[in-house]
């Protein structure tokens, strides 16, 4: 088990391999959602590596995203990765999560420009969802996110809406498996972005799936509760390397996506639902003709 790993005998051993010096000093990070043990490796006082210390499973996922999409300067570059899987050391992206983010429509276009136009295709497989746990169809992934959040909704949802979802997560399951599959991210959200002098930097902590280029796009812009129209996404969507598509179908992919957010947002940030059910009607009230 991670929790019994000693983090001395990982430092020794990477000094020994000749990846670290004798002056590294490990700070265990105390912020972050990962389940695993974070350790912020410096030297000299500078920070300079992440070490992670996780389940084997999840080492594994990380090491097969980072590596797969080791060409994207956004995303941490892997140092070493322990062979019985129990850590993985890769590069600190410097600057801070959650603030100094500057404007939406700046780091969703960067976002496009620099992670997702890079994606992997994945041309020779017929799952789909996280790899850890995959599924059959894409429509199995958005059902169960619907039933999930259906549940979290509680009495906050006419039941009006949640039809209107049925219909909609129907259309964009269908069309999504005639599309290209892509490794994705699979966490495109805020929480896992690094900003430095309101620029987006980094983009940490995977959890690896097989998806459409359109899930972690819409994903990253319902992450956060500003912005949430159609003059913030429009500018970044049109420079998404994606096969043509009408803009109802973008519209009906955001609904489907902000749909599930407010059910994360009433279990985990219920500071911003208002903000939330504000973008609810709006882009309820959108066309999609």
């Amino acid at each position: 088990m991670f929790e019994q790993v000693d983090i001395n005998s990982i430092l020794n051993d990477l000094h020994e391999k000749g990846l670290i010096d004798n002056t590294v000093i490990a700070t265990k990070n105390k912020s972050g959602s990962t389940d695993g043990r974070v350790y912020i490796l410096s030297e000299h006082s500078e920070s300079k590596y992440v070490l992670k210390i996780d389940h084997s499973n999840q080492i594994i996922l990380a090491e097969q995203f980072l590596n797969t999409h080791r060409h994207i300067n956004l995303l941490p570059k892997i140092l070493y990765t322990d062979p019985a899987k129990e850590y993985i050391v890769y590069s600190y992206i410097a600057g801070t999560t959650h603030t100094a983010s500057g404007l939406k429509i700046n780091w969703l276009t960067t976002l496009v420009r620099e992670l997702f136009n890079h994606y992997e295709k994945r041309l020779h497989t017929d799952k789909w969802g996280r790899l850890g746990s995959p599924v059959q169809s894409w429509r199995e992934w958005n059902i169960r996110s619907l039933e999930d959040t259906k549940n979290n909704w509680g009495s906050l949802l006419p039941i009006e809406d949640y039809y209107r979802l049925e219909s909609i997560f129907e259309r964009i399951s269908k069309s999504a498996e005639n599309e290209a599959k892509f490794l994705l991210h699979g966490d495109t959200g805020v929480h896992n972005f690094v900003f430095h002098e309101s620029s987006l930097v980094g983009v940490i902590d995977p959890s690896p799936m097989i998806g459409p280029l359109l899930y972690d796009f819409t994903y990253a812009f319902c992450s956060s509760p500003e912005d949430l129209n159609l003059e913030t996404i429009l500018p970044a969507f049109n420079l998404l390397n994606h096969e043509p598509l009408e803009r109802s179908r973008l519209i009906e992919e955001v609904i489907f996506q902000l749909y599930c957010r407010i059910g994360i947002c009433i279990q985990f940030h219920p500071h911003d639902l208002e903000s939330y059910l504000k973008a609810w009607k709006y882009w309820k009230a959108l066309p999609i003709n």
